[in-house]
């Protein structure tokens, strides 16, 4: 990431003016300095904020918020109401895919018209034109009427002309949740691409995880303010917590949120800290104070080391129950945190139940540091949980696992949900609960995070 600042905005606010009915624009053209006949309406209110160069951004926040809104403000097809921005390189919008194309003209006859929007002369395009047609991927029906498309094919050509324009600046707003599977892994590889470049990225997505894997920053967005901004991570949790929140508890989160925006604006140095995650270090060193590395057979062993403690927990609203001591322990009732890799392990906690719950079940996942996440289980399927918790109760949840993963740090959730108003819904969790560590082992053959017990096999000989 580059220090230049790339996309700046001070004070910007976007408002539309709506009227009830279409014979209303003419009673206020006509009478309107003696009577009101709309209401304004503010899709952003006072919003500032930089992206350096080189930074991915996701943006989150219920429907309505304002996303879409900032997305068009920063991508030239809106102006702001007031405020400054300004945006320094050239922009490639994938906002409403297809939404330029004349459904008279041709796949091909398309790509050139796009590209002249775009900026791009007809020599310029006719270079980056195979490339399009390749990744696009549509066969004959290229040279056929753009009409006769389906979705997803004006979603393939879309993308593929945007994916190819040269850019500094990429904006994803939702625009591939109607492609297929294969395609949106097609795409995501080459937003992927255009990051490992260096490329600025602002995206919005309702897949949180897709978030907190491409972005390094998030802003939150609620009726049209940005009240958070941190990691990506960090800000899907606190997104989270306010989503699952009772409705009455909702504004206050919203305080504590913005309190906390403005202590992050106000100090660059901690937000980096979390961008970096220097709380938690993945070099292990040899010896811990008063811990040594156990063996066990000539192998490490699990210990615990108390120094290795979350601080980033995210405690949801309690709604019923509440979430108390959870510990990792191997089989023999150990509590450990420092594990040994393919060795199997208990997540524990007990629940404490306030008032009579139905339909109870509990849960656990495993995330990497960023946030990405591996897996977890439930207790039951969907609405099939315990019947009937009597109030006072109190339960204990394992969840036995194997650490089939790679050395580095991993995080632990732990929830607890419950049928509501003939609703599912958390009546207590907690994110990044636990931490724990996996030892660096010389000896695997393993790749990447997670161990699915790959043997590998080489047949023949060399020639000669």
């Amino acid at each position: 990431m580059s220090s230049e600042v790339i996309i700046s905005a001070s004070g910007l606010s976007k408002r539309y003016t709506i009227y009830e009915q279409p014979q209303d624009r003419l009673k206020h053209s006509l009478f309107g300095r003696w009577r009101q006949y709309h209401r304004e309406f503010w899709a952003l209110k006072d919003i500032s904020f930089s992206i350096h160069a080189g930074e991915v951004v996701g943006i989150v926040g219920r429907n309505g918020s304002g996303k879409s809104t900032l997305l068009q403000l920063i991508a030239g097809t809106l102006t702001p109401t007031t405020g400054n921005l300004v945006v320094d390189g050239q922009v490639a919008a994938l906002l409403e895919l297809g939404s330029g194309f004349n459904p008279e003209f041709t796949g091909s006859e398309n790509i050139f018209i796009n590209g002249a929007i775009l900026g791009l002369s007809q020599h310029e395009v006719a270079r980056y034109f195979q490339d399009i047609v390749t990744f696009a991927d549509i066969g004959d029906f290229l040279d056929q009427p753009v009409k006769t498309y389906s979705s997803g094919m004006v979603v393939r050509l879309a993308f593929a002309v945007q994916a190819f324009v040269p850019k500094d600046i990429l904006i994803v707003d939702e625009a591939l949740a109607v492609g297929d599977e294969l395609f949106q892994r097609k795409c995501f590889a080459k937003i992927e691409e255009f990051k490992r470049q260096g490329g600025t990225i602002l995206l919005v997505s309702h897949a949180s995880s897709a978030v907190v894997q491409l972005c390094d920053r998030a802003f939150l967005l609620h009726a049209g303010e940005l009240v958070l901004s941190g990691s990506s991570k960090h800000v899907v949790n606190m997104y989270h917590k306010f989503l699952y929140a009772a409705p009455e508890r909702q504004p206050a989160l919203l305080t504590e949120m913005k309190q906390e925006r403005d202590g992050w604006h106000a100090a660059p140095e901690e937000q980096r800290r979390w961008q970096r995650h220097d709380h938690l270090t993945t070099d292990l060193p040899p010896e811990l104070p008063g811990q040594r590395l156990a063996k066990r057979d000539g192998h490490a062993k699990a210990f615990y080391d108390p120094t290795l403690q979350s601080v980033s927990t995210v405690h949801y609203e309690s709604r019923g129950a509440r979430i108390g001591e959870a510990m990792i322990v191997t089989p023999e009732q150990e509590r450990v945190n420092v594990l040994v890799a393919r060795e199997l392990y208990v997540w524990r906690y007990h629940v404490q139940f306030d008032r009579d719950c139905f339909n109870v079940r509990c849960g656990m996942l495993i995330k990497t540091l960023s946030g990405l996440e591996l897996g977890g289980a439930t207790t039951a399927p969907a609405y099939s949980g315990i019947p009937h918790v009597p109030a006072g109760t109190v339960i204990t949840v394992e969840f036995r696992f194997a650490a089939n993963l790679a050395a580095g740090i991993y995080f632990l959730n732990s929830g607890v949900l419950a049928v509501v108003d003939e609703t599912e819904v958390y009546i207590d969790r907690k994110v990044d609960l636990g931490v724990f560590k996996i030892l660096p082992d010389d000896t695997t053959l393993m790749t990447a995070v997670v161990d699915f017990h790959i043997t590998p096999f080489v047949h023949g000989s060399p020639q000669n």
